[in-house]
């Protein structure tokens, strides 16, 4: 199965028990459709002791959710949004549905490209302006002699 979740991504929960929760990915299995996310659907597992020193405990654990209940939030618009899929720079990258902002961390899409872009260009212009030395005048100095022949 295809996922359009990836390890890493912020969430929403859209169904069960814990709608509307958000959370980031930890895992994903692409063969059962599930995804673990942080903090949602806890379970609680009763671990035994196994030696005399150890206590027993229940633990909270995360249980894997199925991919269709989750839905990617956008980091541009901030909004939970389908996932589209783009060819940017010679790459597929998941491209949000809204905004049209790229959902890879490496890739940029042409909107956030292009204003980057326009800012990288300005700043580097500032920086050329802030950092050219001035110019040394290449006139020759005339040395003073004194009657020895000898130059000060």
């Amino acid at each position: 199965m295809n996922l359009n979740v990836r390890k890493g991504d912020n969430v929403k929960v859209l169904t069960g028990k814990d709608k509307g929760k958000t959370g980031k990915v930890l895992a994903t299995d692409p063969k059962t459709g599930k995804v673990l996310v942080e903090g949602v659907n806890m379970a609680t597992h009763h671990r035994k002791a196994r030696s005399a020193s150890e206590q027993s405990a229940k633990v909270k654990v995360e249980a894997p959710l199925d991919v269709s209940n989750v839905q990617i939030i956008c980091p541009a618009c901030g909004k939970s949004v389908r996932v589209r899929h783009q060819e940017i720079d010679g790459k597929n990258a998941r491209v949000c549905a809204k905004c049209g902002a790229s959902l890879e961390p490496a890739v940029k899409s042409d909107k956030s490209k292009k204003k980057s872009d326009k800012k990288a260009k300005d700043e580097k212009a500032e920086k050329t302006e802030k950092t050219e030395k001035p110019k040394k005048s290449t006139k020759k100095v005339p040395v003073a002699e004194n009657d020895d022949g000898k130059t000060e």
